[in-house]
């Protein structure tokens, strides 16, 4: 007697025919899309494929042009947040929606607090807190300020948030990008928790190891349309086909071999020694040269971001020197750094590399604005040229050159952040988590793009946590522990195991596992 399958699983959403057009860009053309009680089903796609306006779609952030959207099977008309909620569609996205000021509890039941005699009944709002903590594996009490939590912390009360309002799809946008190996098993966990009890869950994430950990199906949007439908644990080659149209051969396309032999006997363009900051990174000294990418890895706190900064003029140190070219650079003088040929991509694109309400063509003339002026005036003819050289050369995708950055997609963002160094010819470009947030294909051309710059005398220093990218674009590895440069590695040297021991302080390769590798800063 064989055992009957089981029922297949309860269909909690469709999405039929969505179109949604901007002004000169077509977003969504037609995407069907389905979730099921109790499953994972990742969106998959490229920058600019349209992912985030269809789940923006689903929240009520947009309304589509054409197409609907079913719950549990019927029709369903979500124009805004509310009709989300009431439908127990919760969406938790890349930029939380928190108060930071504000404590756990009052984050979580913003605008619908308890109320007893018409006052907050702060007990019963504190208590329901706890209770939906627990579910999510917080321990800080309900009255912690949010501001105190990292960003783990974070994600998990937008989490217990979704939960509170009875959630029974929830969509997340990028939820890992910024966590830690550890922070995002803990993620997962919750999650599969999620999962078990029927929630169904709507997962984006440009990390395709993921995919088969945490994933039941898979949908890919190409251009804004649906190109196929596959299980979680379709190959990865498969699933970037699907995505980019065509096979990437080459994921690192780097002969660091090569780039290594050139560079031997060049003077250094970068030169620091001895930098210190108290209590931040201490007796900090290495060399980048022409034609060269030098990475930096380290764990999570260990003073990457903190050191390029201080280099760069950001932040102020306590001692040492840093030269460009042989000049001595002063402390703490961006305009100095940019002067002398430095330039910085900053980990927090929106926050620190772009004005996101200006168009393409102002982020990418910010840096050569004052050199550029004339008597006093911009010349906005000679920025426009030269603004469509340079998002054309980077490929960038967009309605033209006047359209608002914080419309472009995270990947086309990130080239607008790059090509506004470009236009400045800066000789030293210090990437800080150049491919955070951004899809493979995207990946790829920045990686072509550091080619080109190391190739025409460019030197390039890149921090990153994504350990693979290290590895795969560096010619030599700069390792971080606890604010010092814990070794450096050649290329030939370089492996997981031996970055690893040194960012943890093992005495040899091989004694700790990846899985506490950061994913994040």
């Amino acid at each position: 007697m064989t055992t009957p399958d089981p029922p297949p699983a309860r269909e909690l959403l469709r999405t039929e025919g969505i179109r949604k057009t901007f002004p000169g860009v077509v977003a969504l053309d037609g995407v069907d899309f389905d979730l099921r009680e109790g499953e994972v089903h990742v969106l998959l796609g490229e920058n600019g494929a349209g992912k985030s306006t269809l789940i923006k779609v689903l929240s009520g952030t947009y309304r589509a042009d054409a197409g609907r959207v079913l719950r549990g099977g019927r029709p369903v008309r979500i124009s805004g947040a509310e009709d989300a909620e009431k439908h127990g569609i919760a969406t938790i996205h890349q930029e939380f929606n928190l108060v930071p000021q504000l404590s756990i509890a009052e984050n979580i039941f913003l605008g619908r607090q308890p109320r007893r005699l018409g006052l907050v009944d702060r007990k019963k709002m504190e208590d329901d807190a706890a209770v939906l903590l627990g579910r999510v594996g917080i321990s800080a009490p309900p009255r912690t300020p949010v501001s105190q939590l990292g960003i783990a912390g974070r994600q998990m009360v937008e989490i217990a948030k979704a939960l509170s309002l009875k959630t029974r799809v929830l969509i997340m946008d990028e939820p890992t990008a910024v966590l830690t190996s550890e922070e995002v098993n803990r993620l997962f966990a919750i999650v599969r928790k999620l999962r078990s009890e029927g929630v169904g869950i709507v997962l984006i994430t440009h990390h395709l190891e993921e995919i088969p950990a945490i994933g039941d199906r898979v949908t890919v949007l190409r251009d804004g349309r649906s190109v196929g439908q596959v299980p979680a644990t379709t190959p990865q080659d498969e699933m970037v086909k699907l995505m980019v149209g065509r096979s990437i051969e080459q994921q690192y396309p780097r002969d660091t071999g090569k780039a290594s032999a050139a560079v031997k006997g060049r003077q250094p363009l970068l030169r620091v020694t001895g930098l210190r900051k108290s209590g931040v990174f201490h007796d900090i000294g290495f060399e980048v040269r022409a034609g060269e990418v030098v990475g930096v890895a380290g764990l999570v706190g260990a003073g990457r971001t903190e050191v390029v900064r201080a280099v760069f003029g950001a932040d102020h140190y306590d001692a040492g020197r840093v030269e460009v070219g042989g000049k001595k650079l002063p402390g703490g003088d961006v305009w100095a750094a940019h002067a002398a040929g430095l330039g910085l991509v900053p980990e927090d694109r929106k926050g620190q590399g772009l004005l996101p309400d200006a168009s393409v063509s102002d982020n990418l003339g910010l840096v050569t604005l004052r050199e550029t002026s004339k008597g006093g005036f911009v010349d906005r003819g000679g920025q426009r040229k030269e603004a469509t050289r340079i998002a054309e050369r980077l490929g960038v995708r967009m309605a033209g050159i006047d359209q608002h950055v914080r419309t472009l997609s995270g990947g086309n963002q990130q080239k607008v952040v790059i090509g506004k160094w470009l236009l400045a010819n800066s000789r030293v470009l210090i990437l800080d988590e150049p491919t955070r947030g951004v899809d493979v294909g995207a990946k790829v051309e920045i990686y072509q793009l550091i080619n080109e710059l190391t190739a025409s005398g460019h030197a390039v220093l890149m921090i990153s946590s994504d350990l693979p990218e290290v590895l795969g674009m560096s010619d030599r590895i700069l390792v971080m522990s606890q604010g010092r440069i814990a070794g450096e590695l050649t290329a030939q040297e370089a492996s997981q195991d031996a970055v690893m021991a040194l960012a943890v302080g093992s005495a040899t390769p091989g004694t700790t596992e990846m899985e506490d590798s950061p994913r994040g800063h």
